[in-house]
C-alpha cells in the first residue's frame, strides 16, 4: 500500500454510496485500517469537508473485497460503516445496499471474470458469515449499468442487480427472534426483536406520539424523540444477544405505521441516530418478516400482498423485498432488486496525520 494514495473504486450501490477497496491495499492490522479510512473519509467532521464522504452515513460506507477463501463463495465483502461526525469505524452490521455494488466492483477489479449475458456470483457477506447469490447484466462480457429498472430513492433507471438470501436469520443475533417472543415490552412498549438479516427492532410509531409520516429532516430535528429511541435501543441490545450497544450501530429501530401508498407497511427507519432517507435493503427484508408474524406490531398494521412481492415504504419511495414462505407461512428465502453504478475509478489520498480510534 502506498501511502501517498490508494486504488478506490467510489460507487453507488442501492441507495448508497461508497469507497470499494480491495483488501490487499489496506492494512492488515484492524486499527491502522480505520484510522486510514477515517482520513480517507474526512471523519469526525459533519460536513466531511476533508474527505469524499457525503456528510451522512448513507455516503459514508466502505466496502472491502478480496476473492474468498470459502468454497460456497466467490469474493468475501467486509462492509465498514464510517461516522460522519465521530471517530468510529464499524464492523457491526453488513449493508445490504452497498451489496448491490460488489458484483460489479469484483468484475471491474478482475477477481471474478465475467461472461457474455448475465454473471452470477456468490458473495460471502463477512460481517455476517451469510452467502448472497447476485446476477450482473454482462453483454460481451463488460458490466452494463444502463437499463430500465427503478428504485425509489435512485433518480432514473438501471440495470436489475438481483440478490438472493438464503438462510440470513440471526444473522447476528443467533436466532431470528433472539428471545423467542415475537413481542416483547421494551420502555413500556410493545416491540418485536428481529433479525432476519439485520437486528431491528420494531414497534409503532404511534406509540411514540407521531404519525410515521414526518418527513426525515422533522425527525432528526426531534431530540425528544430520539432520547426515547436510544433508550429503548439501550435496553434491547443485550435481550437482542447484541450486549452493551451503546457504540454500535446496531440495532435499527424501525418505526412502522399503516401503508398510505399501496404497500405492505409504512415506516421511519433510524441508523440508529439518524432518520434513514430510505431504508436499508435487510432492514427492509426484517420488516417485511415480520409482517407475517401474527401478533407483531407490524402485523397489526400490515396489508399483506396476494404474492410474493412485499412493498415496504419509506420517506422516498417503497423498497420491494421478495418473500418465500413454506407451507406453514414461515419465511425460507427472502430477496431483492437493486441496482448499482460505478461513479468512479481512480486513486485516493487521505488526510495526513492521524485520526484517533
Amino acid at each position: 500500500m502506498n501511502e501517498a494514495g490508494l486504488p478506490c473504486l467510489w460507487m453507488r450501490g442501492g441507495t448508497s454510496k461508497g469507497a470499494v477497496f480491495l483488501a490487499r491495499d489496506l492494512p492488515a492490522d484492524p486499527a491502522d485500517r480505520d484510522s486510514l479510512l477515517l482520513r480517507i473519509m474526512g471523519s469526525p467532521d459533519p460536513a466531511q469537508i476533508d474527505g469524499i464522504g457525503g456528510a451522512d452515513p448513507l455516503t459514508s460506507k466502505v466496502a472491502v473485497i478480496s476473492p474468498s477463501a470459502d468454497a460456497a463463495a466467490d469474493v468475501d465483502y467486509l462492509f465498514l460503516q464510517v461516522f460522519v461526525d465521530r471517530p468510529l469505524v464499524s464492523d457491526a452490521q453488513g449493508c445490504g445496499n452497498m451489496l448491490a455494488a460488489i458484483g460489479p466492483a469484483a468484475i471491474h477489479r478482475g477477481l471474478v471474470a465475467s461472461v457474455d449475458g448475465e454473471t452470477e456470483l456468490r458473495i460471502r457477506m463477512v460481517n455476517t458469515g451469510e452467502v448472497a447469490t447476485a446476477r450482473i447484466a454482462t453483454p460481451g462480457g463488460r458490466v452494463a449499468y444502463g437499463g430500465d429498472a427503478a428504485i425509489d430513492g435512485v433518480p432514473g433507471c438501471h440495470a436489475a442487480v438481483p440478490l438472493m438470501f438464503d438462510d440470513v436469520a440471526g444473522s447476528m443475533c443467533g436466532a431470528l427472534l433472539p428471545t423467542g417472543k415475537v413481542v416483547d415490552r421494551v420502555g413500556g412498549h410493545d416491540c418485536t426483536l428481529i433479525d432476519n438479516g439485520m437486528p431491528c427492532v420494531i414497534l409503532r410509531a404511534s406509540d411514540l406520539g407521531i404519525e410515521g409520516t414526518e418527513d426525515r429532516a422533522a425527525l432528526d430535528a426531534d431530540t425528544g424523540l430520539k432520547d426515547r429511541i436510544e433508550a429503548i435501543r439501550l435496553a434491547a441490545g443485550p435481550r437482542m444477544n447484541l450486549g452493551d450497544v451503546a457504540e454500535k450501530s446496531v440495532p435499527k429501530m424501525i418505526l412502522v405505521s399503516p401503508p398510505r401508498a399501496g404497500g405492505v407497511v409504512g415506516t421511519r427507519a433510524f441508523i440508529p441516530h439518524r432518520c434513514h432517507a430510505s431504508i436499508g435493503v435487510f432492514a427492509a427484508i426484517t420488516v417485511a418478516t415480520a409482517c407475517t408474524l401474527d401478533g407483531s406490531p407490524a402485523a397489526a398494521l400490515a396489508a399483506l400482498p396476494d404474492g410474493d412481492t412485499f412493498r415496504v415504504e419509506h420517506p422516498s419511495g417503497a423498497a420491494e423485498v421478495l418473500i418465500e414462505r413454506d407451507g406453514t407461512g414461515r419465511v425460507i428465502r427472502t430477496g431483492t432488486v437493486r441496482t448499482a453504478r460505478l461513479l468512479m475509478d481512480g486513486i485516493v489520498y487521505p488526510a495526513p496525520g492521524r485520526a484517533s480510534v
